[in-house]
């Protein structure tokens, strides 16, 4: 079968740009212009759909607002080529719009935390963890990983290629690609060993102590406790360097956290 699409985000960005919004289009799931009544040509920056991908460019940015004011995306999705002609997800967020605000992404200063890797909003992230959020969370999700894969995965295909790499950003984020069929090519070893180091007697779960709300005793039983103790460093080192791939069509059996609850 012929390549629908030019081979790279470069080529891509290259084109004109009614053909190139056209290509990036076909990554919008239906539920979110459904769901959010938005018109596919509502484009630009008083539109509801942004994109960023200026000509050379080996990346592409795309944003989807409810409303064009609105500061925070509905969805937002950062894609890019590797040296090596891949297709890489830099960062994919999606908020609920209607649900509450919290400022983990801001410091008390006002300073940008870029996720907690350069400052924190510690009560921010408090009010977030104690309302059921996850590490970097502004705003809760609207659960369309599921419903986004399979269109990701038809537009990775119309480019000729037949994975996609992802970096995950938290400890619950590779919880949540394994999930969906995601390998590692970097931390599957980092990841079974997070997970031994949790169990009782574990060196992370000697660390954890009901005098740090981050790290509490309970922390270990789930995904999200697991997380927010590695965004509080309980590693001694932060989580990065790992990177994960997903065959087109095929599930890899991951389960670095077996029967993990959320």
């Amino acid at each position: 079968m012929p390549t629908r699409f030019p081979a790279s985000i470069r080529e891509i960005n290259n084109l004109a740009d009614k053909d190139k919004y056209d290509i990036y289009q076909t990554l919008l799931s239906p539920w979110i212009l459904e769901d959010f009544n938005i018109d596919p040509q509502s484009i630009g920056d008083n539109g509801r759909i942004r994109y960023l991908c200026p000509t050379g460019s080996r990346a592409m940015e795309m944003s989807v607002r409810r409303n064009p004011a609105d500061h925070d995306p509905i969805l937002y999705l950062n894609i890019a080529d590797t040296f090596n002609n891949q297709l890489l997800v830099l960062l994919m967020v999606v908020n609920d719009p209607d649900g509450p605000r919290f400022n983990v992404d801001i410091d008390q200063q006002g300073n940008r935390t870029n996720f907690g890797t350069t400052s924190r909003n510690i009560p921010a992230e408090l009010a977030a963890m104690e309302a059921g959020l996850s590490p970097g969370q502004i705003r809760r999700g609207l659960r369309a990983f599921k419903r986004s894969v399979p269109h990701f995965e038809e537009f990775v295909t119309g480019m000729g290629h037949e994975l996609i790499l992802i970096e995950p950003l938290a400890y619950h984020n590779a919880i949540v690609f394994e999930r969906y069929g995601f390998n590692y090519m970097r931390g599957l070893k980092e990841m079974e060993q997070i997970h031994r180091a949790f169990q009782p007697d574990g060196e992370l779960y000697r660390k954890l102590t009901p005098g740090n709300p981050f790290r509490h005793p309970q922390a270990w039983l789930s995904v999200r406790g697991r997380s927010w103790a590695i965004h509080d460093g309980i590693l001694g080192h932060p989580f990065t360097g790992f990177q994960m791939y997903k065959r087109i069509g095929k599930h890899a059996g991951i389960e670095t956290f077996p029967d993990a609850v959320w």
